[in-house]
């Protein structure tokens, strides 16, 4: 009897604790939803996520298809963005260059992020010489700058999609660690942590159960902001010719072949440019949004 009422008093506290927390979530939506500035990033991006997704949907024309005889027509309704040097669509190029630049991006933040999590927890939870080695390690990386480490490794592994992810995440890794360090350092003292620890709970176990559930508000804002740096960075290598590399439509090697044509033919350096410029500036209305609609000094 003693068991059985053991079980539903645990049963009863986790369903409570489940209900704590699915408040919390929804409370932080209602800010998320309230705040106008926030919710017209989160439009513009989803916009501009369905249209490069959907990209056959919204052009007939293919992105490769060459017709030098059409070459730098300037906009109107066959062409609502003109075409480039080689006589292809420029708003088809657009939209499925997207699709590059929006995965690299994405990837990009995901790998730095997991990165980042797995060095932060573990020097933060550990400390000592554990928390020393770390920490060194992220100050060399931190010491480079992040677009110059981004050439660096992308010039010894060439150019294309993958590697210019690779090379790109890296420059995230540090900051994100020593965000995840700080948060691990400042609860692992709680008493939920001693518990498990006192219960014979393994190390690997207390992390992921315990401390990484804690961390999820930070690691989500420092994610989204950090989409549109990677954005800014992607096209960037891909303008200096270490990138992704033409014919492959992404933003930035559009950008790169328009700097020839600057004085000549417009279109061609304001359409990526104004691309670039929409989808980071969406980007980051939304992580401002998300990270004050996370922040619980915020609530009011």
């Amino acid at each position: 009897m003693t068991r059985k009422k053991q079980r539903d008093e645990k049963l009863a506290a986790n369903l409570t604790e489940l209900t704590r927390k699915q408040g919390q979530w929804r409370e932080v939506l209602m800010r998320l939803v309230r705040n106008k500035v926030g919710m017209f990033g989160a439009i513009l991006c989803i916009a501009l996520v369905i249209l490069c997704i959907g990209a056959p949907l919204f052009t007939k024309w293919d992105p490769y298809e060459q017709a030098v005889i059409n070459k730098f027509i300037y906009p109107g309704r066959e062409h609502i963005f003109g075409t480039d040097d080689f006589g292809r669509d420029l708003w088809a190029r657009l939209i499925y260059g997207g699709r590059y630049s929006l995965l690299i991006a994405f990837g990009a933040t995901c790998f730095s992020t997991c990165m980042g999590v797995l060095l932060g927890s573990i020097a933060g939870y550990f400390g000592g010489r554990t928390d020393l080695l770390i920490t060194r390690f992220l100050d060399i990386l931190q010491a480079i700058p992040s677009l110059l480490l981004a050439i660096a490794i992308s010039s010894a592994l060439g150019s294309g999609p993958f590697n210019t992810m690779l090379a790109i995440s890296m420059g995230g890794i540090a900051g994100g660690a020593r965000m995840m360090r700080s948060v691990v350092m400042s609860i692992r003292g709680n008493e939920y942590i001693e518990a498990a620890k006192a219960t014979g709970s393994s190390n690997a176990r207390t992390i992921a159960t315990h401390v990484l559930p804690n961390t999820i508000a930070p690691l989500i804002i420092n994610a989204s902001l950090s989409i549109g740096g990677n954005i800014m960075s992607i096209s960037g290598l891909s303008f200096i010719g270490l990138g992704v590399q033409a014919p492959t439509p992404e933003w930035g090697s559009i950008l790169a072949v328009g700097k020839t044509y600057i004085r000549d033919f417009w279109p061609l350096v304001v359409f990526p440019s104004m691309f670039i410029a929409i989808t980071i500036f969406g980007f980051n209305l939304f992580g401002d949004a998300l990270r004050d609609a996370l922040d619980p000094k915020l609530k009011d």
